[in-house]
């Protein structure tokens, strides 16, 4: 394939390059006083990049035309798909960003800084090029593009200690888990002779080596945090509640999404012919994190920490389905994937109206004692994404689990899905917590500033997916999921 085709296959990483360096220039030579015009391009690019997708979504992109540059990206449905998601979670979270950083939450710096949108658009070009590999090389310089942006934007704000601790420790932990994955993959290559993942496939059949499979192993550990899965969750409490909370909830959706884009496309790419090897270690990874994201929720009283395990035992229903190593999982994992970026997005859209007259955010369960009573669409809102997180009918959260829990028993992993299910019990209760404190308890009174109408209209969207008229979408949501998953096992 020559290169005017590559460059077709990867126009959407194209659009996004050029508009971050377009970007990078104006707020180099306009400053911040420029914040608002540059992140209304930035929405744009991504629109842009995003139409790109259609085409290869509706069609069905698969086979050797969609190897770019001999075979180091591949720009199949399955990596569109997750790029359309990326791309829509970042705009979310860049409109609803002015709002917050010219409020009094962001202290004495109140105005939006313009290299803010260049960051996302950044991270997110990381994020193309993530769940677009098909080389170990091209894997780690997305997701070393997506990192060094994301650290900046948790400590943005300078002045605030709260960000500043969460860029550090974000870094620190980052640097270690992108070394522990780059060893795995060194690992791989020395005993394999290959980085391109087809090679390094052909080269693992029969039985694995122990050599390669400690080349797996700390791939998989490299993974593993990216995506916040235990054992290596650590970080995400406090870098959650640390960040700013729009960053926060760009840190919810879209890398979540490039993560475990990223981590299907090696199990099933690169190990595809080892899934006695990793499937194990993704199945207990799986129901640690839900019943570890469950338990640790139920203390918390910071909104964005509690969402922040939350987060944690949903990536383990989501890893539920990439454990199940068929079809079905994969489809049920991209469907479920769809739901909580909605959520996600509801939820912190719904944190960040939490504010005073001042501008004074609020996010703590005190903080909104009492909400339906002084702000009922809020409350109501808020109630409906907890609902639906937890997974409770008729809202689309439920659909989500069903279709894991499904993908689950089909595939004879009964046991699995039944601990699964009881934890998923024990997570409604958290849910259930934040919906009695906002119905049932004295008004706090706090939570009492008027809300943009950005906010307004990307909440009022994000309710009306969760909410029972979501089913609508469940048909053509899981079409496309089903034919994004089938391009796995092409080779498998």
């Amino acid at each position: 394939m020559d290169f005017s085709s590559s460059f077709l296959l990867i126009r959407p990483e194209l659009v996004l390059t050029v508009a971050g360096l377009i970007l990078l220039l104006w707020t180099a030579w306009a400053g911040d006083k420029h914040a608002r015009p540059i992140a209304i391009v930035a929405v744009a690019a991504f629109f842009t990049a995003g139409m790109f997708t259609v085409p290869g979504l509706h069609l069905g992109a698969t086979g050797p035309d969609t190897l770019a540059f001999g075979g180091l990206l591949k720009a199949d449905t399955f990596a569109l798909f997750a790029k359309a998601l990326i791309y829509l979670a970042a705009i979310g979270c860049l409109v609803v960003a002015p709002a917050f950083f010219n409020s009094a939450a962001a202290g004495s710096e109140r105005a939006m800084r313009a290299e803010y949108s260049v960051l996302v658009l950044f991270a997110a070009l990381g994020m193309s090029i993530m769940v677009s590999a098909n080389d170990f090389m091209a894997l780690y310089l997305g997701l070393e593009l997506n990192s060094l942006a994301a650290y900046v934007l948790a400590s943005i704000l300078r002045e605030d200690t709260r960000s500043a601790e969460a860029g550090l420790k974000y870094f620190v932990l980052g640097a270690l888990a992108s070394g522990i994955l780059l060893y795995g993959a060194s690992l791989l290559y020395g005993f394999t002779g290959s980085t391109d993942f087809a090679g390094v496939r052909a080269t693992l059949t029969g039985e694995i080596g122990t050599g390669a499979l400690f080349g797996l192993i700390f791939v998989m550990a490299g993974l593993a945090f990216k995506i916040a899965a235990v054992p290596f969750h650590m970080w995400t409490p406090d870098v959650y509640q640390g960040a700013p909370t729009p960053v926060t909830a760009f840190f919810a959706t879209a890398p979540k999404v490039a993560a475990v884009a990223l981590t299907a496309r090696v199990v099933f790419d690169v190990f595809g012919g080892q899934v006695a090897a990793w499937q194990q270690i993704v199945m207990f990874t799986a129901l640690a994190s839900i019943v570890f994201g469950a338990l640790g929720a139920i203390g918390q009283d910071n909104l964005k920490r509690l969402l922040a395990y939350s987060s944690i035992n949903n990536v383990g229903f989501i890893l539920l389905g990439l454990a199940v190593a068929s079809p079905a999982g994969a489809s049920a994992m991209l469907v479920y994937l769809f739901i909580y970026v909605v959520m996600s997005l509801g939820s912190f859209t719904a944190l960040l109206m939490l504010r005073s007259e001042d501008g004074d955010l609020y996010e703590t369960l005190g903080d909104i004692s009492g909400l339906a009573v002084t702000r009922p669409a809020i409350a109501l809102a808020l109630s409906l994404l907890m609902f639906s997180l937890a997974g409770i009918p008729p809202l689309f959260g439920f659909y989500s689990k069903f279709v894991v829990f499904q993908a689950t028993v089909e595939a004879g992993l009964i046991a699995f899905a039944a601990i699964a299910i009881a934890a998923s019990v024990i997570g409604a209760f958290y849910y259930i917590k934040v919906v009695k404190v906002i119905c049932f308890d004295e008004p706090a009174n706090v939570v009492t500033g008027k809300s943009g109408a950005a906010h307004w209209v990307l909440l009022a969207i994000t309710v009306a997916v969760i909410s029972p008229f979501g089913y609508l979408l469940s048909q053509p949501l899981s079409d496309l999921a089903d034919k994004a998953a089938a391009v796995l096992f092409l080779a498998v």
